[in-house]
């Protein structure tokens, strides 16, 4: 085991021992009642969770916004059921029913508020990482293309190699679903041009920037008509 996560065991552990050495010693556990021992469970329940958060916060470019909105609820909820689990502890009710009742309403406010969160940043990351299969498109083709251009010399190849990369450079980045498949046939058909450009094949370069030219220029045609 690493040093750093020896070192934070060891951080996540200092408020459950230091909680738990207050709460043994300073009363007698024998007379805890069921409010008591409520409140204490539900002080640990809130603590687990603040634990817990790294793993309920969805992996992606936007993770540093994911983690504080949860992190900012997790421990807002710890702080708050900290604060009336001691004030139950402290006044021990007889009554152990207004203790759970007040206690469960909390971790149900802070349940439907993670849960809601978590969608939310569900949502936003499957946005993101459609935006970024989108974007990969044009800046993947585009750049793959380009980098043609500085092995070749000849001028007819050169010109039609340059008109492919203007089309595919100028394409809209949003695209559409039944658009997958054209898009995927012109990545492939761009791996067929850079085989045809080391090759030297100078038939099969023009044959190929040509069919391409015309695949990314009826693809542009298609999306306007499907957006």
């Amino acid at each position: 085991m690493k040093k750093t996560n020896i070192l934070w065991i060891i951080l996540n552990s200092i408020f459950l021992i230091v909680f738990n050495a207050i709460f043994f010693t300073l009363g007698d556990v024998g007379e805890y009642n069921a409010s008591v021992w409520i409140s204490y469970g539900f002080i640990h329940f809130a603590y687990l969770f603040l634990l817990l958060t790294p793993v309920l916060i969805r992996k992606g470019k936007s993770s540093a916004v994911f983690g504080f909105s949860i992190y900012s609820i997790s421990s807002f909820y710890f702080l708050i059921e900290f604060f009336i689990g001691i004030i139950f502890i402290l006044i021990s009710l007889e009554n152990f029913k207004t203790a759970f009742v007040v206690q469960l309403c909390i971790s149900g406010f802070y349940g439907v508020l993670l849960v809601s969160n978590m969608i939310a940043n569900e949502h936003t990351a499957d946005a993101e990482e459609k935006r970024r299969h989108q974007i990969a498109y044009v800046k993947d083709a585009s750049a793959k293309v380009k980098k043609l251009l500085e092995s070749v010399d000849d001028k007819e190849m050169k010109k039609k190699i340059e008109r492919l990369y203007d089309v595919l450079y100028s394409s809209p980045v949003k695209s559409h679903p039944d658009l997958a498949q054209v898009e995927n046939s012109i990545l492939l058909s761009i791996y067929s041009l850079e085989n045809a450009v080391s090759s030297g094949d100078r038939q099969s370069i023009i044959s190929f920037a040509e069919s391409l030219f015309s695949a990314a220029s009826e693809r542009n045609s298609r999306l306007k008509r499907l957006v």
